[in-house]
């Protein structure tokens, strides 16, 4: 329906369906474990498997974990159904959400709703942003108090843009089957989910008067890393940003991190995390390939924030092969390990006291034959 009315392309509507747990649970299992993909390294467990807390999300598994603004326990959402829409507009996006909540009207021709017959109760939505300059845009329009910090060419709110281009796998390797680099599951070209994927959804509030009130040289640490520190900034390490938005998302190997923690060779000898060599542990083969593929992006709302006024956001949400491997990588990125054992000041320890995690849920992405209900005709 939505593709007979806009292309699937940026001028249009791209529409993305995953879905959770809740739905396959309402499956005979039977059918289920016969489909779902399995992880090569422990069969008996699934490629779809529940979120967790973060070792550094709000939650009673964390005891002690607390954040100095937005102190809000992560909730495990429990969602059977996830619609991702990305276009360069806004418009056909309002057009589609509203049409898929009952509206006979799509991309301005009468188009009968699908008959839902109450199938579908949406329980949130959230926007995104992607346009450089535009973090700093909402800034000034709300007066927000560290507006004139936050770089006027970056895409993102914290000041340095995403480098998808160097920091996306192939899709091949995200996908179930993988690749001959790196494969997680048991897929092969016959099953019924090959192509298909993982996607990570989640909800977090940034806080942005605490990140903006380091400087340059100390912000560029914690996103990216402390040894070969990719710059030190300019003379004034605040206004604008302090220093350059665009750095090349380098690979250093996945002792990186370790390097960091040890102060080998870091700036001013200072032990310090960065969320970028943290990540580097278990993101990318040994070769450097990145294992992910991020579609997130910056919004600024006010879900789950205490008082209720708006606040930036991160709407993060990534493809991975395994919701294994997603667990990993962000323990990985917490670094609590490292932290722990090498005596790294917790304020050090990249941008994990700037986030807060208020919302995570996994779904399985079918490859596009499947995507409507998958496995309901085999039931």
């Amino acid at each position: 329906m939505i593709e007979d009315r806009y292309a699937f392309s940026p001028e249009g509507v791209f529409t993305f369906v995953a879905y959770g747990l809740p739905y396959f649970r309402r499956l005979p299992q039977a059918l289920v474990r016969e489909h779902m993909p399995r992880l090569a390294s422990s069969p008996n467990r699934f490629a779809l498997e529940e979120a967790i807390p973060s070792p550094t999300d709000v939650s009673r598994t964390n005891r002690g974990v607390q954040k100095v603004r937005f102190n809000v326990p992560v909730a495990i959402e429990r969602n059977d159904l996830l619609f991702t829409m990305r276009s360069d507009t806004l418009s056909p996006l309002l057009d589609v959400y509203s049409c898929l909540k009952g509206v006979d009207w799509l991309n301005g021709q009468f188009s009968p709703t699908p008959a839902f017959r109450g199938l579908f109760d949406f329980t949130s939505n959230r926007m995104m942003f992607a346009q450089r300059g535009l973090p700093r845009k909402v800034a000034e329009a709300h007066n927000l108090p560290y507006a004139s910090r936050i770089p006027p060419d970056s895409p993102m709110w914290m000041g340095f843009a995403d480098q998808h281009v160097t920091g996306a796998g192939p899709a091949p390797i995200v996908a179930f089957q993988g690749s001959e680099e790196a494969r997680f599951t048991n897929t092969s070209a016959s099953d019924y989910f090959y192509d298909g994927a993982i996607q990570h959804l989640s909800h977090l509030i940034l806080d942005l008067a605490e990140w903006y009130d380091e400087m340059y040289s100390e912000r560029v640490q914690y996103m990216f890393r402390s040894n070969l520190i990719p710059s030190t900034g300019n003379p004034d390490q605040f206004v604008d940003g302090g220093g350059p938005t665009f750095l090349a998302a380098d690979f250093q190997g996945r002792e990186d991190a370790l390097h960091n923690a040890t102060a080998v060779d870091t700036f001013e000898g200072k032990r310090r995390m960065g969320h970028l060599a943290a990540l580097h542990r278990s993101s990318r083969t040994s070769k450097g390939t990145p294992l992910h593929i991020r579609m997130d992006g910056p919004g600024f709302d006010t879900m789950d924030v205490p008082d209720g006024s708006s606040q930036p956001k991160l709407q993060f949400t990534v493809f991975v092969p395994t919701t294994n491997f997603f667990a990993a990588m962000r323990r990985n990125q917490a670094a609590n390990d490292l932290v722990e054992t090498h005596g790294v000041e917790e304020e050090d320890n990249g941008l994990e006291r700037f986030l807060t995690a208020t919302r995570r849920q996994n779904f399985l992405v079918p490859p596009r034959s499947h995507r409507a209900f998958p496995l309901l005709e085999l039931g």
